[in-house]
């Protein structure tokens, strides 16, 4: 049997041994994004248009108030001619030529036309550029709205599709790998995990996408206008780069170990909730209330120790932004007053110098998002990627109808792979409708027996056949269908009495159901019910006595029509009286079935065909009651610290 389940490297134990990632995460976790294809690629199609039409506004604004400086000049310009007696334009005209950066051929009648047209156009430019602000403004707004909308849905979709894939993954793992991982860690991992990734490819990713589009943009956009003042504002990139660079390597880890401490947080509270009513029968409402508080106070530092981080990095980054501003107003000012520049103009570089920056802020918490979501994505696939150490092999067969003969050909089995072995060269042979009893110490092995006939593991050592076939030649589902089990702790399912009986069999008719509730003798309580078989059994069967869930199981079982039964202690938790009428019912269950039964009461298997007798992993002792009650000790142990001691003695009967 392996020993180990694969995550990521790992040794599967549902603690993540470190925090590094393997290669290649943000790929395989942007896969699933692009499984819809066109779907996937309208966001960034829809961002494409939303941010040019955001790109053309400072250009509108810069012939907006480029208009309103034309209109100025040359009403004062006109002002200012008119007051110039005419002997004097000529002389006057190459100053005023050089001042509005004319041609020195014009003349005065040109000029005046110029100016005239300027003056009577401006309000013209400010209407429509005006115009088309809004115009473009409202584009933006359609289809910013329309990426929102798909980024979302697209989220949506790849968080339905990894949660049913690791929901599915998680059903199909081994028994070994759940003994060695708890709930809270693989819950936390189908719900905030998953939430995670999908807001990054959902947002992040968008955000990224828009932050690299607009950046490019702008620089492109800058240099064309102005490559000069451009040269001056281009150091603060290197410099936000690799501050994004080096907090992104240092906050990653640590949003793995956030993800690590949530996971111990809820399966605190998991294991609390299940076992409430232990918590309140001994009173330890205040150890739970401080345990759960360390786990809390726990992940509240994690959490600020990045926010601490962050709020350093956030302003680091409009420190090394507002110096770059300072050297484009002192750099853009001398281009101003040298008149190389106009007002216009630097307003527009103004403009696209904020879009320089909006991106910078942006990595900050594309950062936050991207360690959280890959951090995620590596607990998420470390369960996808987990594998079985029990599955079909390569060219399984469809179990073929069979009598029932189960054999054990000197099986040996160790957890996980290391260890004393739990058992040691067992070998027996169970036939057709027999009832094999399995009688000894907790540790012996009696357990471990039962879940190597459905392969819940697989032996370490010998094999395990039924009519022949070993079960590691067959497939896993054909194998547990022929296999009914009814478990010492009965587990019900939220939902109707008929569902949970119907539980293996969803098809079954309301008749089958019936009969196989009258068979188990749990049809007449169930009518007492006002509801019936539609009567909710609450969660994991709370509005029932244990009783009422064991013949509940067993009608369960029954349905299957298995042709091995498997009945781990079912009695053990029950008055007399209901151990007969569950007793009853699981004689009408083993008719004509091969039965195994592990049972604490030996009276239970008195009458069985074949009794193993157990311990430390070996089958010490076989054979039938009378035969072993002469014949073994550690039997006849056991049945007089059961029954003789617990018979009256003489006195007290003579009492």
């Amino acid at each position: 049997m392996q020993a180990t389940q694969t995550q990521g490297g790992a040794k599967a134990t549902g603690r993540p041994q470190r925090p590094s990632l393997p290669k290649g995460i943000f790929i395989r976790s942007a896969r699933y994004l692009f499984r819809y294809k066109f779907e996937a690629v309208l966001p960034y199609l829809f961002l494409l248009i939303a941010t040019l039409a955001q790109l053309a506004v400072p250009r509108l604004i810069r012939n907006m108030i480029d208009a309103v400086t034309q209109g100025v000049i040359a009403t004062q310009v006109l002002q200012g001619l008119e007051q110039i007696p005419a002997a004097f334009q000529e002389q006057a005209l190459p100053r005023i030529l050089e001042a509005l950066n004319y041609a020195p051929s014009t003349t005065v009648e040109s000029l005046v036309s110029q100016l005239s047209a300027d003056q009577s156009g401006a309000p013209d430019l400010l209407v429509r550029a005006g115009i088309f602000i809004v115009v473009f403004a409202t584009l933006r707004g359609v289809f910013a709205f329309l990426q929102s909308y798909w980024a979302e849905r697209n989220s949506q979709s790849v968080s339905f599709d990894m949660r049913n894939e690791l929901y599915a993954k998680i059903q199909r793992l081994s028994f070994s790998y759940h003994d060695q991982n708890q709930t809270g860690q693989l819950m936390i991992r189908a719900t905030d995990d998953v939430e995670k990734v999908r807001l990054f490819l959902g947002q992040g990713l968008v955000q990224l996408v828009s932050a690299v589009v607009l950046l490019s943009a702008t620089l492109t956009i800058l240099f064309a206008t102005n490559a000069k003042l451009a040269l001056v504002t281009l150091w603060i990139l290197p410099v936000a780069l690799a501050l994004f660079f080096i907090f992104g390597s240092i906050t990653q880890p640590l949003f793995f170990k956030v993800q690590m401490k949530l996971a111990a947080l809820n399966t605190i509270l998991q294991e609390n909730l299940a076992g409430i009513k232990v918590v309140k029968a001994f009173t330890r409402e205040k150890s739970e209330q401080q345990k759960f508080g360390t786990a809390v106070n726990a992940l509240m530092d994690q959490q600020i120790y990045i926010a601490r981080i962050f709020t350093f990095l956030f302003p680091l980054i409009f420190l090394v932004a507002n110096l770059g501003q300072a050297t484009t107003l002192q750099a853009g000012g001398e281009q101003i007053i040298a008149g190389t520049l106009s007002l216009g103009e630097w307003q527009e570089f103004s403009l696209y110098l904020i879009y320089l920056f909006i991106p910078l802020a942006q990595f900050g918490f594309i950062i936050s998002q991207f360690g959280q979501a890959m951090a995620s994505a590596g607990r998420i696939f470390e369960i996808l990627d987990a594998t079985s150490d029990v599955t079909d092999k390569p060219g399984a067969i469809a179990l073929p109808e069979v009598k029932g003969q189960v054999t054990f050909e000197d099986v040996s089995f160790r957890y996980f792979g290391g260890g004393d072995p739990v058992l040691a060269g067992v070998s027996f042979s169970a036939q057709p409708g027999q009832t094999v009893a399995l009688l000894g110490a907790t540790g012996s092995g009696k357990t471990t027996i039962i879940n190597l006939i459905p392969r819940f593991y697989d032996p370490s050592e010998g094999r395990v056949t039924l009519d022949g076939h070993d079960l590691r030649d067959v497939q896993l589902e054909s194998l547990r269908a022929k296999i009914g089990i009814v478990l010492q702790e009965t587990t019900l399912f939220t939902g109707s009495i008929r569902d949970n009986i119907a539980f293996g069999k969803p098809e079954a008719t309301q008749a089958e159901v019936e009969a196989a509730a009258k068979a188990a003798a749990a049809h007449d309580f169930i009518m007492t019910f006002p509801e019936g078989y539609e009567t909710p059994v609450g969660e994991r069967g709370s509005t029932l006595s244990g009783g009422q869930k064991q013949r509940i199981a067993i009608a369960r079982a029954l349905l299957l029509n298995p042709c091995i039964l498997i009945l781990d202690d079912s009695t053990s938790s029950v008055d007399l009286q209901t151990e007969s009428q569950i007793q009853a019912a699981l004689n009408k269950l083993m008719e004509g079935r091969t039965s195994f039964i592990i049972a604490q009461r030996i009276s239970t298997v008195i009458n069985a065909d074949q009794i193993l007798v157990l311990d430390k992993g070996k089958v010490v002792a076989s054979g039938k009651h009378a035969e072993l009650l002469e014949d073994n000790e550690i039997y006849a142990e056991i049945y007089n610290s059961q029954l003789v001691g617990d018979s009256p003695t003489r006195e007290d009967a003579a009492a």
